[in-house]
């Protein structure tokens, strides 16, 4: 039997809208995943830490503060120093188009931004993600 898709959904830095985060949450749990939400104003070091002692196969990161650039590649460099190179990270929010580059050269996977449809995150994730 497969392992179900383990996710953790995190609000990194002082950003204190969480609408989107939750609904993308509820959209994995509903489509069977299990569903670790770490809250507002995480540090990047509290969501790698929560990965870690989560064994999750998904970060995904809910950013409106315009500080991305910043905090998610603090997160992927925590991932890598803790050995979670398959971990598959994915961001939403406002993210400006000229940033989604940069960010998947810092190692995200996929950038979603207002409007995505939650089925199509859904459908990434499955397609993408790494199996333990």
């Amino acid at each position: 039997m497969e392992r179900t898709i383990r996710v953790l959904v995190g609000k990194p830095g002082l950003d204190g809208h969480d609408r989107g985060a939750k609904v993308v949450a509820r959209a994995y749990r509903d489509a069977g995943m299990e569903v670790i939400y770490t809250g507002l104003h995480q540090t990047p070091e509290q969501i790698v830490q929560a990965a870690v002692q989560e064994d999750v196969d998904v970060v995904a990161l809910s950013i409106l503060s315009g500080a991305h650039n910043t905090l998610v590649p603090k997160v992927i460099e925590g991932l890598k120093r803790e050995g979670l190179d398959d971990v598959l990270v994915l961001v939403g929010g406002i993210i400006p188009e000229e940033d989604v580059e940069f960010l998947k050269k810092a190692g995200v996977a996929g950038v979603f931004g207002p409007g995505t449809p939650t089925s199509e995150i859904i459908e990434f994730t499955r397609e993408n993600v790494k199996r333990k």
